[in-house]
């Protein structure tokens, strides 16, 4: 099996990652009915490509996943998107989004990682979330989840600037 290869994604894949996020969000039966009735709550917006807030996992050429992170506030960054291809899921290409997510966002000064976990919270505790509490979504309730950052845990090295900083 090739290698995985993460990078940002591209303003020109944004209609391939629209239907990338749909076929994943699709998987989910608890959520299908209410995404079919409601097709344009699958976006990605172009300005995250252009902020280079998005990074995509690519197989072979074929992009397989991505992770949207918003802008840190207050030292914590949200963890915004989440999908991977249904033929992908369990290979550990979520894994390894979260993880770029998270050494990105500690070397932009983050401390934590937030998410709102519907469907997927089993993943997002095997990947080290802890749940803080619960949220109202457009789709019913889900739970907040964090994930505490540090350098001495996700690669170390100096502070930069660039995506997912504040500057």
């Amino acid at each position: 099996m090739a290698a995985v290869l993460l990078r940002f994604g591209r303003v020109r894949e944004r209609a391939a990652l629209i239907e990338l996020m749909r076929r994943a969000s699709l998987v989910w039966d608890q959520h299908r009915a209410a995404l079919l009735a409601h097709p344009e709550v699958i976006d990605v917006p172009e300005l995250a490509l252009r902020e280079r807030r998005l990074r995509v996992a690519e197989l072979g050429g074929v992009l397989v996943g991505f992770a949207l992170v918003l802008a840190p506030r207050r030292g914590v960054v949200e963890l915004d998107g989440l999908f991977v291809e249904p033929a992908h899921m369990g290979a550990g290409i979520g894994r390894q989004l979260v993880l770029d997510a998270a050494q990105r966002a500690a070397r932009a000064g983050a401390h934590h990682m937030e998410v709102t976990a519907g469907p997927a919270e089993g993943f997002y505790v095997k990947a080290g979330f802890v749940t803080t509490g619960r949220a109202e979504t457009r789709f019913g309730p889900a739970v907040r989840m964090r994930l505490r950052l540090g350098l001495h845990s996700v690669g170390g090295g100096a502070h930069e600037r660039g995506p997912y900083s504040e500057e």
